[in-house]
């Protein structure tokens, strides 16, 4: 029996009206329209980038679409499936990063994916992967309920078992293994993804793109306009140095952009605009801040 192909037309369809319905409802929440940034790869592909810079509510933010191909996996995506490398492949996915001013409303990250790897005289290997995180500066329960509560809502009319795994896989892979810490509260991270042949494992991808926006706006319209000042700004920029470790030394996405001749500029829009590092610092015992570390930079189950 001859196995069907992938349909990578529907998946750019899907791929290309969620970055509109994202970027639509972001603009209504911020007051102030993305900037529109076309642009092509000489290899092959191309994408576009939304991006907002000293928003009313956002710092900086950056939806990306990007549908790129070329002649051979770089080594990024090929290191943990040795068996493909040397392929073609194609790729798409949105991947969007919001760093809100208010240090009280969290920085998030959620992308979704499409991978397929060929080689001639053989059936193309294809998977899907994505996910989306929450980083929170000043922790509250509230939130960190309801972004979980929507992420497993999303998974579970697709397994019971998906939710428990992709949370673990999260918790997991946003920790920054030289500090001993997560990057935030965490959320779902899956990769590899086929289980269920195509249209099951598209389905599950297409609920968590969709999931989003339930997830992460009513937190944002929560904190938005919180009062703060100049420490909470200090430490959200702290804060924000070990987002910008992570990007650059762990994640996966950054590594395969850059190492695959990927457009700069659109794959490090997701650093936020203000950061500090400081010699061996730690938080007033008792204080806000280190109720971050104490009670959300920890591993736990939140619904």
């Amino acid at each position: 029996m001859t196995t069907p192909l992938p349909d990578t037309a529907a998946v750019k369809t899907y791929l290309t009206g969620l970055q509109a319905r994202i970027v639509a409802a972001l603009e209504a929440a911020d007051g102030l329209p993305f900037r529109t940034d076309s642009w092509t790869r000489p290899e092959g592909g191309g994408g576009i980038s939304r991006l907002i810079e000293e928003g009313r509510v956002l710092e900086r933010g950056g939806v990306n679409f990007s549908h790129v191909l070329g002649s051979q996996l770089p080594p990024s995506a090929s290191a943990h499936r040795p068996e493909l490398a040397g392929r073609r492949w194609e790729a798409m996915g949105v991947s969007l990063v919001l760093h809100p001013r208010n240090p009280y409303a969290p920085t998030v990250h959620m992308n979704v994916r499409c991978f397929v790897a060929e080689k001639d005289g053989e059936a193309p290997v294809w998977w899907f992967g994505g996910g989306m995180d929450l980083t929170p500066y000043y922790g509250f329960a509230d939130d960190a309920r309801h972004f979980h509560a929507t992420c497993k809502a999303a998974l579970d009319p697709f397994g019971a078992d998906l939710h428990p795994r992709f949370k673990e896989w999260c918790d997991r892979y946003f920790f920054l293994k030289h500090r001993n810490e997560p990057r935030g509260i965490g959320g779902i991270f899956f990769d590899d993804f086929a289980e269920g042949g195509f249209e099951h494992a598209f389905g599950m991808t297409r609920a968590v793109g969709d999931a989003f926006l339930t997830a992460y706006l009513p937190i944002l319209e929560r904190r938005r306009d919180t009062p703060y000042g100049e420490r909470e700004r200090d430490f959200q920029a702290y804060r924000r140095g070990r987002y910008v470790e992570f990007n650059l030394v762990y994640d996966r996405g950054t590594l395969f952009g850059l190492q695959s001749g990927g457009r700069t500029e659109s794959i490090l829009m997701s650093l936020p605009p203000i950061v500090k590092w400081r010699y061996d610092w730690h938080p007033e015992p008792g204080s806000p801040e280190a109720e971050l570390y104490r009670n959300f930079l920890v591993a736990k189950n939140w619904v």
